[in-house]
């Protein structure tokens, strides 16, 4: 069953951000578009590629008035201690969630039960706490966060205009469709 268009389900967990922990549930995903990022498992291999990139588009991604979340189902004093002593994860800025219970990953259906951890699984989230977009790779399958820019216009594009949808490739400005009867076998 598909994600897309869920409210994000109850949860209460302890986060690493910027030296403090602290405290979030799904509260937190409401009031402003929010990007959580799912990964296996922290002091591992891609998973630092891949955190570090995502951190290369934040401040990008909060000029577009989005948060970042990333989450494994390490706890948040492993978040610390990774981010101590890593290159580059020492550069994230965002909030690192930890997700010991599986409560969170068991919430978006990407935790790989046998193993206790996660996939990895990116997930837009719209002001109202409902999915808007997701993506799920295998664990050695490295994402680029580059994508989630045009992927998070085109969910406020559609959000802010009714009716209209963006076709593949959309850019900024770029040409959106209205759907209707008109348009039945024309493109």
């Amino acid at each position: 069953m598909s994600l897309i268009g869920k409210e994000v389900l109850p949860f209460k967990a302890s986060a690493y951000n910027n030296g403090k922990f602290v405290d979030l549930t799904e509260a937190d995903f409401k009031g402003k578009w929010s990007v959580v990022c799912f990964y296996p498992a922290d002091f591992t291999f891609v998973c630092p590629t891949e955190l570090e990139d995502l951190q290369n588009q934040y401040e990008t991604l909060k000029g577009l008035g989005v948060e970042v979340y990333s989450v494994s189902t390490d706890t948040h004093f492993t978040h610390k201690a990774w981010h101590d002593s890593s290159e580059a994860i020492g550069k994230i800025t965002y909030t690192m969630i930890g997700d010991p219970s599986h409560t969170l990953s068991r919430n978006f259906d990407v935790l790989i039960e046998e193993d206790g951890l996660a996939d990895r699984g990116t997930f837009i989230i719209d002001p109202d706490g409902v999915i808007q977009a997701l993506e799920i790779n295998a664990g050695g399958i490295g994402r680029d966060a580059s994508t989630l820019v045009n992927k998070i216009k085109a969910a406020q594009y559609v959000r802010t205009n009714p009716g209209e949808v963006c076709p593949a490739k959309w850019q900024e400005g770029g040409a959106t469709l209205k759907p209707s009867l008109d348009l039945v076998g024309k493109i």
